[in-house]
């Protein structure tokens, strides 16, 4: 088996819907497992290391929006939503549990794969390791934890998301309007707070802030030493 294969998982509850994308996509060079529900996706996923999860939101017992919750908080898996036409709540609740893309129902099969694809380039290009200290400061993104002066300090998916884009381009100015990109808000404000509560976790005097520093009239940046 060659290693340049992708491994995705499709948890999705219609076996129609499962067998046909999961043909589809190995059609086109993919390995694909396939789970019918919530649990069997955990099992799974508790023995195989998957490189992208596409899952249906509305499935009986535990919803795709729960499953989703419940990966990202141990795991930066890209995750491609698939949702009813027109539920657009659904939409945006998956993007702020951390959801990379969502594709409605129905689709077409290629659309699908061009998506896949489109976050399986970015996520080859720019791997941010699960460990990483930005001076003498963890960030655990897999456990979602920051340690720092022998303290540890929580994160939540949408800080997490935040903290990969900033390492994967440590130097780069992010304005708020990326920021808001990023995390699917819009009110400045709330960006404001959010990189706030970030510095404070990050840096031992948030004050003169040494690494995640405000570039006045531009956005923000995180250095790396």
């Amino acid at each position: 088996m060659s290693k340049d294969l992708f491994h995705l998982l499709v948890v999705d509850d219609d076996d129609r819907i499962r067998g046909l994308v999961k043909q589809y996509l190995e059609e086109n060079n993919f390995i694909v497992s396939a789970a019918s529900n919530a649990e069997e996706a955990k099992k799974k996923l508790e023995i195989i290391k998957y490189d992208l999860l596409i899952i249906d939101i509305m499935m009986p017992g535990e919803s795709g929006l729960s499953l989703t919750k419940s990966i990202k908080k141990s795991s930066s898996v890209p995750i491609i939503l698939l949702t009813a036409k027109g539920e657009s709540r659904d939409r945006i609740e998956g993007l702020e549990l951390g959801a990379d893309d969502y594709l409605g129902k129905p689709f077409e099969p290629k659309e699908l794969l061009l998506r896949i694809k489109n976050i399986l380039n970015k996520t080859k290009e720019q791997i941010v390791p699960e460990e990483i200290y930005v001076g003498k400061t963890l960030i655990d993104l897999k456990k979602l934890i920051i340690k720092i002066n022998n303290q540890v300090k929580k994160i939540n998916p949408q800080e997490k998301k935040v903290l990969e884009n900033m390492l994967k381009s440590p130097g780069k100015i992010f304005s708020r309007n990326e920021i808001g990109k990023i995390i699917n808000i819009s009110k400045e404000r709330t960006i404001d707070v959010m990189i706030t509560r970030l510095r404070q976790k990050i840096e031992s005097n948030p004050k003169y802030p040494k690494y995640l520093q405000t570039i006045r009239g531009s956005g923000y940046v995180l250095w790396i030493e």
